[in-house]
C-alpha cells in the first residue's frame, strides 16, 4: 500500500518522481536531499542557469532526483562513472554533486577551478569530495558533516509545512 501522494513529504511517491521527470509538471514534493542541494546553491548565490553540472551517484534517493532538478536549468551529466574517464567529465563541470558513498573519491585534481562541489553524505564524518583538496580549487565546497545534512532536514520541514497548508487550504 502506497502512502497518499499529498502526505509524501519525503517526495518519493512514484507520482512525485514521475512529475519531477516530466517537463512542465511539478511534483507536490521534491525529495529532500536533492532539494536541499539545489537550495544550498541558491542560498549561496550560485546561479545554475546554463552551467555544466555533474551528478556522481545513481541512487533513487539523491543522484537521480538531483540530476532531474539540475536538468531544469542547466546541462547535467548523470553518473559519469559509466564513462571510461570520470575525472575528465568531472573536471569540466561548474557544479558537482557527489553522492556515491566513497569517502574522498572526488579529488582536487578532478575539480575545475572555481567550480562548486557538494557532497550530501548524511551522518558521516567524511564526504565523497576530498574537502581539503577541494577547498584549494573550488569556489564553494560543502563540509561533511554540517553541509547538506541540515538542508535535508530544513527541506523536510518545508515539505511538511506545505503539506499542512495544503491540507487546511491555507495559502
Amino acid at each position: 500500500m502506497l502512502l497518499a501522494l499529498e502526505k509524501d513529504v519525503d517526495g518519493f511517491h512514484p507520482l512525485n518522481i514521475g512529475r519531477l521527470a516530466m517537463r512542465g509538471r511539478e511534483p507536490l514534493f521534491v525529495p529532500c536531499t536533492p532539494k536541499g542541494c539545489i537550495e544550498l546553491l541558491h542560498r549561496c548565490n550560485i546561479d545554475i542557469k546554463g552551467k555544466q553540472a555533474v551528478v556522481i551517484g545513481r541512487s533513487n534517493i539523491v543522484g537521480m532526483p538531483a540530476a532531474l532538478l539540475l536538468l531544469r536549468r542547466c546541462y547535467c551529466e548523470y553518473s559519469p562513472f559509466q564513462n571510461q574517464n570520470p575525472e575528465e567529465v568531472t573536471s569540466q563541470a561548474d557544479i558537482i554533486i557527489a553522492a556515491v558513498g566513497q569517502p574522498n573519491m572526488v579529488r582536487g585534481s578532478w575539480i575545475k577551478p572555481g567550480a562548486d562541489a557538494t557532497s550530501p553524505r548524511g551522518y558521516r564524518l567524511v564526504g565523497d569530495v576530498c574537502y581539503e583538496e577541494a577547498c584549494k580549487i573550488a569556489s564553494a565546497v560543502t563540509p561533511v558533516p554540517g553541509g547538506v545534512g541540515p538542508m535535508t532536514i530544513a527541506m523536510l520541514l518545508s515539505n511538511t509545512l506545505s503539506s499542512a497548508k495544503r491540507m487546511h487550504n491555507f495559502q
